[in-house]
């Protein structure tokens, strides 16, 4: 996926009201500007989503028409259980997730996600955020962490990287699982002389302990390999090691 290149965007968020400091406007009297001076485009046919989870409509607002002047696909929340209860496209997805939010916070959903066993692409946002913040969101496997104000840039930039990462993610479950699909339809002999293969074992030695002829074996082998698509000993050994075969301290060699 080829990035978002952006020109010149300007994302103002700062105050229309003369000088008050970001803490007197995070009390619900914000308002902001998004100034939409690029020309730039997403990737043409791209199908991707940006998450947005904001409890500040007029910012939430503002990200949306961001994202979507550089062709992308924003969904806009105010809260989890919204965005919980809502039907996403199943599509590379990047989240764009604030901190502080009613009830629970967005690290909070973060560690809930991770005990899910469930790792989307985050970028935080946040008004309030400080030093443990940052370091417990990043440990958590957020993709960056941005103080309002911040630049568009820097926030198109991270959502960029959370949707190629997101996109690899799902090309790598896609290729996962076409492999294993060629690997089920593999007769019972032929999984078990891949294994032996596998673990750097001569066709005469395969023959030996499987107690049949070393031409059998080389058919098998031939038809395993055929099957599973593997073109070299050293590709079946990665596919090998992708389906987790072999125990973790397996190295026999005999």
């Amino acid at each position: 996926m080829r990035p978002v290149q952006v020109n010149t965007l300007g994302l103002d968020l700062e105050s229309k009201s003369g000088g008050r400091s970001w803490r007197e406007l995070s009390r619900g009297k914000r308002r902001f500007s998004v100034d939409l001076r690029s020309q730039a485009k997403a990737a043409p046919g791209l199908n991707t989503c940006v998450v947005v989870i904001d409890d500040d409509p007029e910012f939430r607002e503002s990200l949306g028409r961001l994202l979507r002047s550089v062709g992308l696909h924003p969904r806009l929340f105010s809260c989890i259980p919204d965005y919980l209860g809502s039907e996403l496209p199943d599509s590379p997805t990047c989240l764009v997730l604030d901190v502080r939010l009613p009830g629970r916070s967005g690290l909070d959903f973060q560690r809930d996600l991770a005990a899910a066993s469930v790792k989307p692409q985050i970028v935080f946002i946040t008004g309030h955020g400080d030093i443990p913040m940052t370091v417990q969101a990043m440990k958590g496997g957020a993709i960056e962490f941005l103080t309002k104000p911040f630049r568009d840039q820097d926030l198109l930039d991270a959502v960029n990287v959370g949707l190629a990462r997101d996109l690899a993610r799902r090309e790598n479950v896609e290729a996962l699982s076409a492999l294993r699909a060629r690997f089920e339809v593999l007769t019972p002999r032929e999984r078990a002389i891949l294994i032996q293969v596998a673990q750097g074992r001569l066709n005469k030695q395969i023959a030996g302990e499987m107690g049949i002829t070393e031409t059998t074996v080389k058919v098998h082998r031939s038809n395993m390999m055929r099957k599973i698509k593997a073109a070299s000993l050293a590709e079946l050994c990665r596919m090998v090691d992708k389906l987790k075969l072999l125990p973790e301290n397996s190295d026999e060699t005999s």
